[in-house]
């Protein structure tokens, strides 16, 4: 497969990828901003989004104080903001576009509608008169996105790429949400006060857990109450959770097994050594060095990861 279509490929399935993780994350700061709360905790709540996409500096140059329209604003249709929701789509329509011989009619029409209907829905106000219903819709397009692919497309070169994409992008966003969100409540691993508010205790974890569609799964796996180690359990080291960083990594390197070349044996080494540190890493572990610490260094390896791939498969990065 030539390098361009690969680059392609991939860019596409991550940009849809990141626009479903950005709408997960803005649906749940709408949601919890429904529960009585303080201002400052509101506020944080909204400024922690920003920072999980590193946004936070150029959100505050171009528009001041943090709002929770103004930041839906950004984060959804801002043409200036390069990864608000209008430019993930567009981008995967674009990147789409650019291999459309390479896809099915069924997974090119999926993109090319979902972006012109994004640009209708914007132009007619859907997102400032209901967010939740707005939100859920990008959700829904990107599940559908992927659906059509693993139902209609040959599983060949072009669907591994397509698959490594929308993996790695989803194992760096679910590592972003729990850094920073874990990080509003350090204080959880280092004894928490005696009058804590149980009520905000369990919105907080159960936002997070609803943010990966991972609520039901939480009660199904372990049946207890919210307690933030495991969920960091369920995010991190259960392969059996479609959004945990484990079951992200396992499916990014089957796929490159599929497509393995001369000179992609140190890149697949490197997944390969991450994802055996999440098969056989252990929860208590994690956390008695620092979940912080832990979750950066896994964004750097996926970063390095994701240059890997670029110089092995994809058009050839800018030194």
């Amino acid at each position: 497969m030539l390098s361009r279509t690969a680059d392609h490929l991939f860019w596409m399935a991550r940009y849809m990828e990141r626009a479903e993780n950005t709408a997960r994350m803005l649906d749940v700061n709408y949601q919890a901003s429904l529960v009585p709360q303080s201002t400052d905790a509101a506020e944080n709540g909204w400024r922690g989004l920003l920072g999980i996409s590193e946004l936070t500096a150029d959100y505050v140059e171009h528009h001041g104080a943090v709002t929770p329209r103004a930041v839906i604003d950004y984060m959804v249709s801002d043409a200036e903001n390069g990864s608000s929701i209008r430019n993930c789509l567009r981008a995967a329509r674009e990147n789409a576009r650019a291999v459309r011989g390479t896809l099915t009619t069924e997974v090119w029409e999926t993109q090319n509608q979902t972006w012109l209907e994004f640009q209708r829905m914007v132009a007619e106000g859907e997102f400032e008169r209901d967010p939740a219903g707005g939100f859920e819709w990008v959700k829904f397009r990107s599940h559908l996105s992927r659906g059509v692919t693993v139902g209609t497309m040959l599983q060949d070169e072009a669907f591994h790429f397509l698959r490594i994409g929308s993996f790695l992008e989803r194992a760096d966003n679910t590592a972003r949400l729990l850094d920073v969100k874990f990080h509003a409540v350090a204080s959880e691993f280092h004894g928490a006060a005696p009058g804590k508010d149980i009520e905000v205790d369990f919105y907080h974890w159960s936002n997070i857990l609803r943010s990966v569609s991972a609520f039901e799964v939480y009660r199904k796996v372990y049946r207890n109450v919210i307690r933030p180690e495991k969920v960091a359990e369920l995010l991190i080291l259960r392969p059996d959770m479609p959004r945990s960083l484990a079951a992200c990594m396992h499916e990014v390197v089957t796929n490159l097994k599929m497509v393995a070349n001369e000179q992609s044996a140190e890149t697949l080494r490197r997944a390969g050594r991450l994802q055996s540190d999440l098969q056989y890493g252990r929860i208590d572990e994690i956390l008695a060095t620092g979940l912080h610490a832990y979750l950066t260094q896994f964004l750097d390896r996926v970063g390095t990861l994701g240059v890997g791939i670029s110089r092995d498969f994809l058009v050839p990065v800018a030194a």
